[in-house]
């Protein structure tokens, strides 16, 4: 099946092309030439960093009608970007800033890819990331809880709990939760998941035991029992090595830009926000 390229959306990376193409004019007066448009000339090594960066993947691994699809997508631009310049958009404020933007970010993608390249990834660096993200992982409840309007009524169910009552059949008759239906299970979960007070009430639980005082939050009144804790199993290193590269990478590049910016003179002139008049008390009519 013949892959469609759109227009739609690629004058931001015609942009970005060309806000390097001077700076990359010797380089491709090297390379050789896939199209002549207006005397101007398309070089290989241009056309192959669009292709790549419309395909996402390596030119050379293509299939030649879409590249003949994208070569005329890539005349029409350089078309469209010729009769811009010679009605001098380029100089307007908003395409100057947006060339000098993509002329920005395309130097920056290189300089970090030259810094990837010469500061490699050992897998001895990926396991000691892994082993710290494993040792990262949230511990896991296991909770049921009766939710209900009113702390008279929590504090009612508490007293039945107190004196044998069965907590799975309380949450069933009680509870407005649809955990309810379940005896009120939650299944597994992280404290991060649930509201604070929830979360709060249930890390100082212990297993088997149900909060003797009601837990009021924004849904309710809660009377929460747990049933088990566990650290979750995590995932073979194998299976998560490219996640754990790819996190790898970006604390290395923010360390080095961080570095960048502690060696540079920098001066910002940013205004700050201006506060907000304040509002006028209203006149009474007469």
């Amino acid at each position: 099946m013949k892959r469609a390229y759109s227009l739609v959306g690629l004058s931001a990376l015609l942009l970005a092309l060309a806000a390097c193409a001077k700076s990359g004019d010797a380089a491709s007066s090297k390379s050789p030439a896939v199209a002549t448009v207006n005397g101007h000339t398309i070089s290989a090594a241009n056309f192959d960093a669009y292709v790549s960066a419309v395909a996402r993947k390596p030119a050379a691994e293509i299939p030649a009608d879409q590249k003949q699809q994208l070569l005329d997508q890539y005349i029409s631009m350089q078309l469209a970007a010729e009769v811009a310049e010679k009605d001098g958009l380029q100089k307007t404020p908003d395409v100057e800033a947006q060339l000098g933007l993509a002329r920005v970010n395309v130097l920056t993608d290189a300089l970090l890819k030259k810094y990837l390249d010469e500061h490699p990834i050992s897998d001895a660096d990926l396991k000691a990331e892994y082993d710290t993200q494993v040792a990262a992982m949230p511990r896991e409840y296991h909770a049921r809880h009766i939710l209900v309007e009113s702390k008279p009524i929590a504090d009612s169910i508490i007293r039945e709990l107190k004196n044998g009552g069965d907590f799975a059949k309380l949450a069933e008759k009680e509870s407005k939760d649809e955990s309810g239906k379940n005896g009120g299970d939650l299944g597994w979960f992280t404290l991060q998941t649930m509201v604070k007070p929830f979360s709060d009430a249930v890390s100082t639980l212990e297993k088997g035991k149900f909060t003797e005082e009601p837990v009021q939050s924004q849904f309710g009144w809660h009377v929460i029992k747990l049933e088990d804790t566990r650290i979750p199993t995590a995932p073979a290193f194998d299976e998560v090595k490219d996640r754990v590269k790819a996190i790898v990478q970006r604390k290395r590049l923010q360390a080095y830009m961080d570095d960048l910016k502690k060696n540079a003179k920098i001066e910002k002139n940013l205004p700050a926000d201006t506060p907000a008049p304040a509002a006028s008390t209203p006149t009474a009519a007469k």
